[in-house]
């Protein structure tokens, strides 16, 4: 049995016994979760635990699972790699696969969410690490869509240009409240962004934790470190006062 749609547009996400094997070995055992409309997940889990794959389902670009699964009508990916065509302007790289008219003034107007107006009519070739990510942000932007993947989409960049576009990506959020799957290696970022954080481990949802906190948020905060640390723990991470206090462990 493949995947099938549960419904023809579900409001959020619906996965239900999902199973994908890959030359025998299974990397999903009968997984179910759900994702309110509006609602920001993160999946985390160990390298191989089945993050980006399960992703790859949801966004119906990976067909060869079993189960059942119901999203959105308009689903937008971002990947870890912009994915720019190097011999197209930014904004036709925005509107690539789009029909209709206003194809530029559209993909201006995504640009210009992301701080680009000033590059629509520049080569990928000549854009930053950064800016080439937020032509990728601006790419699901102008598709308007109810449920937006974000597989990996800031692990290439630098430190301070990470901090920056995690930021823009929750005012995006906040703006526009499309339901939300975040794939990170990141707990610090997880916290920082989603409502809800699901660790993945050996196939399984392992577990899952509300953040409940604020926004926006900080890393000083009693209950951050908390989370924090439950968070390291379920990833067999070193949890003691030194790898709390510096940050190490996160990725």
């Amino acid at each position: 049995m493949s995947v099938s749609p549960s419904l023809p547009a579900y409001p959020g996400v619906r996965v239900r016994g999902v199973t994908r094997a890959f030359d025998g070995r299974v990397v999903l055992d009968r997984v179910d979760l759900d994702i309110a409309p509006g609602e920001f997940v993160a999946l985390l889990g160990p390298s191989g635990s089945g993050k980006s794959t399960l992703l790859r389902i949801v966004g119906g670009i990976d067909t060869g699972a079993e189960g059942e699964i119901g999203v959105p009508g308009k689903v937008a990916v971002v990947f870890q790699e912009h994915r720019l065509l190097p011999w197209e302007r930014v904004w036709r790289n925005v509107t690539l696969g789009l029909d209709g008219g206003r194809l530029r003034e559209r993909a201006v107007a995504a640009l210009g969410e992301v701080g680009l107006t000033a590059r629509a009519d520049a080569w990928p070739g000549t854009l930053s690490g950064g800016e080439a990510q937020r032509v990728a942000l601006a790419r699901a932007l102008v598709r308007t869509p109810e449920l937006l993947l974000l597989d990996e989409p800031f692990a290439a960049l630098d430190a301070l240009t990470r901090l920056k576009a995690q930021r823009l990506v929750e005012g995006l959020w906040a703006e526009h409240r499309p339901s939300v799957l975040l794939v990170t290696h990141d707990v610090d970022e997880a916290l920082l962004l989603a409502d809800r954080v699901v660790l993945l481990g050996d196939g399984v949802v392992a577990e899952e934790f509300a953040v409940g906190m604020d926004r926006p948020r900080s890393v000083e905060v009693p209950r951050f470190a908390q989370l924090r640390r439950r968070l390291l723990g379920g990833l067999g991470v070193d949890t003691g006062p030194d790898q709390i206090r510096t940050g190490k462990g996160s990725e």
